[in-house]
């Protein structure tokens, strides 16, 4: 039986029938150090955006 693309990334075990298991791109976004450090700089300046709104 062959597997439908939207189901590829789904673990097939005991203990997750439907725990999504990240990709390729993904764990390479999630571990990519020069990545989170743009997503750093991006939320925190997010967030002095809603603070000084709030002041």
């Amino acid at each position: 039986m062959a597997v439908k693309p939207e189901e590829f990334n789904f673990a097939k075990n005991d203990q997750f029938k439907t725990a999504m298991i990240p990709g390729k791109f993904a764990r390479a976004m999630r571990t990519c150090k020069i990545w989170q450090f743009v997503r750093f700089v991006i939320i925190n300046l997010k967030m002095l955006v809603v603070v000084s709104k709030s002041h």
